[in-house]
């Protein structure tokens, strides 16, 4: 029977919560509104919809996710040296271990329907790294991602130790959102350069990348075909179709024949035949690039983007039980998801796919709009992000994308990441000057300190930087930190957060300790209990949850 909203408590449609509920009490002691309510969802999390829905909904969630993802090796390959043939590759491995990652996070890991792929936290400290290797003349790809995989793996630790010792709860109470916004904006801030430069290149096609992903977004994500919002679901994959069809009619049209090299390069389709030399088959095997090398100063570097990726995650974690109809998650279980996406990151190390991995918000937001919160309908999506992993010709249709387009789609999702960085300061008292200051200081500062550490290595013959001691470890470390972005910001946010005076609910902590010290619900073993009676052999493992 449905409970009075009246009293305070959720109601219960069938077998689904509806979380939260109107007259239930938010995190600022007001009550929610009919229109601020989640709606009833059409499948929980332990529902199992019919095959062929489950299918379609699977291949839906693939989609959802494939567009952000193809972007990461697109970025990433050429700086570190990496050819077509490199790129194609790189695709497929990263399809191949996302899938596997899902697998095991929605199995054995939180068990909610998460979908586990390329994290952009990583971005930053990889291409610091593939700046190390320029002057590498045979094989500076392979060299490159060998050092890329030493760091990824050791940095995979913190999320491994975090997660399965059950740390993450004293963690949290020292994170807020002061802190994660200007983190997670830098990912987006410091990669400016990679996108409208790509799109200057050949203007004509990389503004049609720009404006269709915009207008599919944004204007037009309202209009339904046939019942469903194709245009609100898919503005990547629609407007990327759309923008590479175009400059394949305008190369076949002649256009770009009697124009300059460097025109052609950008602007023709027909500048690569990696999609007919492509294998049909191929698949990814962990060392295929060659044994890992560690080095210090890279790991510190990579467990920048990795404290990211957790903070990152961990929100996703619970938008994503209270968008599919469950209840909180306990510290438990966050602790023993991100102990699983630690194996996770692991594997993209030994894998080889040149980056870390995080939970998508993208697929948290197709849930919503879908009403469909089923962990088998992710686990299929996962299958398939498996076999088209396996599929050779699929990686190299990817790794053919003309760079001007894959500019548009920077200059897209990298302002969005930034935006979605920031919209974390909502949660916190942005009418304090203190909290002002730290959330300047940090951005300013995670952008002009790497640009001086850079430009003084550019200045000087031996390519040397600042820090210039006579321990190379020590120097390694610190040159590597200071020209990422990303951790001079968190660094800076970090410190001063902690020793500025603020109550907790000006630095918007009250946040999180709503989650951290709700009570475990009647229900919760419902949704997170692991699965095969697994749960009764790790009792004396608190991090286990339920």
């Amino acid at each position: 029977m449905p409970r009075d909203p009246e009293a305070g408590e959720a109601m219960v449609v069938g077998a689904h919560k509806m979380v939260p509920m109107d007259g239930d009490v938010g995190l600022d002691g007001e009550k929610f509104e009919k229109e601020d309510t989640m709606p009833e969802m059409r499948y929980g999390i332990n529902d199992t919809p019919p095959w062929y829905e489950s299918i379609a909904l699977g291949i839906q969630h693939y989609l959802t996710m494939l567009g952000a993802t193809v972007l990461i090796p697109n970025l990433l390959v050429p700086a570190m040296g990496g050819d077509k043939d490199d790129l194609a590759k790189s695709i497929q491995t990263i399809f191949f271990v996302s899938g596997i990652n899902t697998l095991l996070q929605t199995t054995f890991g939180t068990r909610l329907p998460t979908v586990i792929g390329g994290s952009f936290s990583f971005l930053t400290p990889v291409i610091v790294i593939a700046g190390n290797f320029q002057d590498v003349e045979v094989d500076r790809f392979k060299v490159t991602m060998r050092a890329v995989q030493g760091a990824i793996i050791t940095a995979s630790g913190l999320h491994i130790i975090l997660g399965f010792s059950g740390l993450m709860g004293p963690f949290c109470r020292f994170i807020s959102p002061i802190t994660i916004a200007p983190t997670i904006a830098m990912i987006g801030l410091a990669l400016y350069t990679a996108g409208f430069p790509a799109v200057g290149s050949c203007v004509e096609v990389g503004l049609v990348q720009i404006v269709t992903v915009i207008l599919f977004s944004q204007y037009l994500k309202n209009v339904q075909i046939f019942g469903y919002r194709f245009f609100q679901l898919f503005p990547v994959l629609l407007g990327l179709t759309i923008t590479w069809v175009y400059a394949v009619v305008l190369t076949e049209a002649g256009v770009y024949d009697n124009v300059p090299d460097a025109t052609k390069l950008n602007c023709r389709t027909d500048q690569s035949d990696i999609l007919s030399t492509a294998p049909w088959f191929r698949f990814p095997y962990p060392f295929q690039w060659g044994w890992p090398t560690f080095d210090t100063g890279y790991t510190f570097a990579v467990v920048a983007g990795a404290l990211a990726a957790l903070i990152e995650s961990t929100g996703d974690f619970y938008a994503c039980a209270r968008i599919s109809g469950a209840t909180p998650p306990p510290p438990g279980v966050i602790s023993r998801g991100i102990g699983w996406e630690g194996i996770g990151i692991l594997f993209d190390g030994i894998w080889g796919t040149g980056n870390g991995s995080t939970t998508y918000a993208e697929n948290i937001g197709a849930i919503g709009i879908t009403r469909v919160g089923s962990r088998r309908v992710v686990q299929v999506g996962a299958c398939f992000m498996i076999v088209f992993g396996i599929i050779g010709k699929f990686g190299a249709l990817f790794a053919s994308i003309p760079g001007p387009i894959v500019g548009g789609l920077f200059c897209v999702m990298f302002g969005i990441i930034t935006a979605v960085g920031l919209s974390n300061l909502q949660f916190a008292n942005m009418n304090n000057p203190r909290n002002l200051f730290i959330v300047g200081f940090a951005l300013y500062m995670g952008l002009s300190v790497p640009a001086f550490f850079t430009q003084f290595a550019a200045g000087n013959d031996e390519g040397r930087y600042p820090v210039n001691t006579g321990s190379t470890t020590f120097n390694r470390i610190m040159n590597t930190i200071f020209t990422t972005n990303m951790a001079v910001s968190m660094i800076s946010a970090f410190v001063l957060d902690n020793t500025i005076p603020a109550s907790r609910r000006d630095r918007g902590m009250h946040v999180w300790d709503k989650f951290r010290d709700s009570k475990s619900d009647p229900r919760t073993e419902e949704f997170y209990a692991l699965p095969w009676g697994l749960g009764r052999f790790f009792k004396w493992a608190w991090w286990v949850g339920v």
